[in-house]
């Protein structure tokens, strides 16, 4: 399997909206993208360890009162695969940059997909 990245997070200030960079050869395939109301994010978790990888199970939100849970049970980092999935809000298109809201990716995040998300329907 390869995964090339098709841009990366710019700036995502705490509570501020995040801009996400398209590389230039990627970015025709922004063309269209303006009418989407929200747009999922796939990008990498980068800042995570290969122990992270084999973290199975996890306390939710770090509670350590609350009984351990299988990572795909949770919205974890910690994962065998740290692919990180958030709908946002576009804001704009300025070029090959997105500016969303919403985001909760790090700063540096590697992006390696977008899509539509449609109202009424699961993705």
């Amino acid at each position: 399997m390869k995964l090339e990245p098709v841009g990366f997070v710019r700036s995502n200030p705490p509570g501020g909206p995040a801009e996400v960079v398209i590389y230039e050869e990627f970015s025709e395939a922004l063309d269209g993208i303006d009418g989407c109301g929200h747009i999922w994010v796939l990008f990498w978790m980068h800042r995570l360890g290969e122990g992270d990888r084999r973290t199975l199970k996890v306390h939710p939100m770090g509670d350590r009162n609350r009984p351990k849970q299988g990572v795909f049970s949770l919205r974890s980092p910690v994962r065998p695969n740290p692919i990180g999935l958030t709908r946002v809000r576009l804001l704009r298109r300025d070029g090959n940059v997105l500016v969303v809201q919403g985001l909760d990716a790090l700063e540096g995040s590697p992006v390696l997909d977008i899509k539509p998300w449609i109202e009424g329907t699961e993705g």
